[in-house]
């Protein structure tokens, strides 16, 4: 707030020198008077700004009162709220409790009329029974006198109950055992139907199972000819393998040879080991190819038959000073022609 109340006074002071400048231009004033005019200018500003200050701060002061009034009039009517609210909520709970118990009661009431039509039917029924009970006993009156009499007939039974209830006992067994031959008759019929069916499909098995055992024939046929076709691949494929086997033992044995044969020329102790064929071709290779570089760097003889025999010469001076073979090598060994 104190900002933009320094502009606003800022701004109303240079309204107030612009239209008081106008004026005076057409005048001429020393520049005393001038700057005397100035100051009181400047003094009248002042008084100015202190009274609207003053007039600011009473208003602020006012608006600070009136908000603190209505603030104690919000938290006065918050207050009320929260009675009125907590009144009307007593007031809801109360109600709601009156109205949960008269629904109570009056479920209570309907549940008694109902227990009291349950009872009101179950009498009349309990009524209706007695009186069936009562027709049904004067009907099987005679029926009870011929009871006794058949009881005096038979004195292996003390009373009437004992011997109904051996009566019902062998009415159960009868009913129990027409059941069982009941299910034994269908049972037997089933296994008839059965048979039959069997007997009805035995044919088609038959020349199923027959055709089927032809089909299994003639793969047997298939798979042996395939076996044998197999075999004979496999011998041929042993008899490959076996010569193959035979010349590579042939190779590694004519190129240990060779590297042998190089270490003895260059005078030095064999370094590599006896399986490994691959360093010495390698060895061999290097040797060819230094003993190539040097005959390339020597002159060339006039003529080309004197360097024939010549190399023929060195060559067979080269074979007298190589050592003998190992024992158990080739002693054929192939070397590149000069």
């Amino acid at each position: 707030m104190a900002v933009p109340r320094e502009e606003y006074f800022r701004l109303a002071l240079q309204e107030k020198l612009s239209t008081k400048l106008p004026e005076q231009a057409g005048h001429y004033f020393p520049p005393v008077l001038r700057l005397l005019e100035k100051r009181q200018e400047l003094v009248d500003a002042d008084q100015a700004l202190q009274a609207q200050k003053q007039v600011f701060h009473t208003k602020m002061a006012a608006l600070k009162q009136r908000w603190e009034q209505l603030e104690q009039k919000e938290r006065e009517l918050k207050e009320s709220f929260i009675r009125f609210d907590k009144f009307f909520q007593d007031s809801e709970a109360r109600r709601n409790r009156v109205l949960r118990r008269a629904a109570e009661e009056r479920n209570q009431v309907g549940r008694r009329e109902a227990e009291a039509l349950r009872l009101r039917a179950q009498l009349e029924e309990l009524r209706r029974e007695h009186a069936r009970l009562q027709r049904r006993l004067r009907r099987l009156q005679p029926c009870a006198s011929l009871l006794e009499q058949a009881l005096e007939l038979l004195p292996g039974f003390q009373d009437v109950p004992e011997l109904v209830a051996r009566f019902d006992g062998l009415a159960e067994t009868q009913a129990a055992l027409r059941l069982r031959e009941r299910e034994r008759l269908a049972e037997q019929e089933a296994v008839r139907a059965r048979l039959q069916r069997l007997r009805d499909a035995w044919p088609d098995e038959l020349l199923a199972q027959g055709q089927r055992r032809a089909q299994l024939q003639e793969r047997l046929e298939a798979a042996r000819e395939r076996t044998l076709q197999w075999e004979s691949k496999w011998i041929q494929i042993q008899n490959t393998a076996a010569e193959k086997t035979l010349l590579l033992g042939r190779s590694r044995m004519a190129v240990l040879n060779l590297f042998q044969l190089v270490c003895q020329h260059q005078g030095q102790p064999p370094a590599l080991d006896i399986e490994d064929t691959e360093g010495q071709l390698e060895q061999v290779k290097l040797f060819m190819q230094d003993v190539s570089a040097m005959l390339n760097r020597q002159p060339l003889p006039p003529s080309p038959d004197p360097a024939h025999s010549s190399c023929k010469e060195a060559g067979g001076r080269k074979g007298d000073q190589l050592p003998p073979l190992a024992p158990g090598l080739c002693s054929e060994p192939h070397f590149p022609r000069c």
